[in-house]
């Protein structure tokens, strides 16, 4: 299938662009499969709408480093392997490849320290949620828009994603395939790199689907 990029608007919302985000698109496409791809763009138009209905004018928040954090945050799946490490948690590995695309594109050359870091917490932290959620808004919409993927409107905080808007991005970028996507990536970290899956949501998976695969004595 061929790469589809974000609308320009969704809902009425204004949707970020421009050529640092679409170079982050295209890594993206490139490194995960159809199903993955179509996740992380639906976790950042997610964010892009909840962040326009919980936070106000007044609130801080770089669109453009939630961007780049949505779209990168699974970098750690990557299909070809380029990214993928022995040794760390997948949150790791894509907090690590999305800090070395920004260092390295043209388009980010005078992004300071700040930025960059707030990228990588919002990958790194992605998953955890009871500390994403009182991070900056920044690490904060992201975790809340990669969450929606999963929860859906109804476990996204109230009044933040309408079922309207959610369909809509569906629409855009469909989930076909998706739950079985993060089982078998799941399933790959726990039997490749056991080590980094036993304090966190992989290993519930790996439990369940990977024989000799357990946790005990290992948390």
């Amino acid at each position: 299938m061929a790469l589809v990029f974000p609308p320009h608007q969704i809902a009425n919302i204004s949707v970020p662009s421009g050529p640092l985000i679409d170079s982050a698109i295209e890594l993206a496409y490139e490194h995960l499969s159809l199903q993955a791809f179509n996740h992380v763009m639906r976790s950042f138009l997610f964010g892009v709408v909840i962040a326009a209905h919980v936070l106000t004018p007044h609130d801080k928040f770089d669109a453009q480093v939630h961007a780049l954090s949505a779209i990168l945050h699974d970098l750690g799946w990557d299909k070809i392997g380029t990214f993928i490490s022995k040794d760390k948690r997948f949150e790791v590995d894509g907090a690590i490849a999305a800090r070395n695309f920004i260092s390295k594109s043209k388009y980010a050359k005078h992004w300071p320290h700040h930025r960059v870091q707030l990228v990588w917490d919002s990958i790194a932290l992605h998953t955890i949620p009871s500390i994403s959620n009182y991070k900056e808004n920044e690490v904060r919409i992201c975790g809340l828009g990669i969450g929606a993927d999963f929860l859906g409107p109804d476990g996204s905080p109230p009044g933040s994603l309408s079922h309207d808007e959610y369909d809509a991005i569906v629409k855009h970028y469909p989930r076909t395939g998706f739950v079985q996507t993060v089982k078998d990536v799941f399933i790959g970290l726990c039997r490749t790199k056991p080590a980094t899956t036993y304090d966190n949501v992989v290993g519930d998976i790996g439990e369940v689907y990977v024989k000799g695969y357990s946790r005990d004595g290992h948390r």
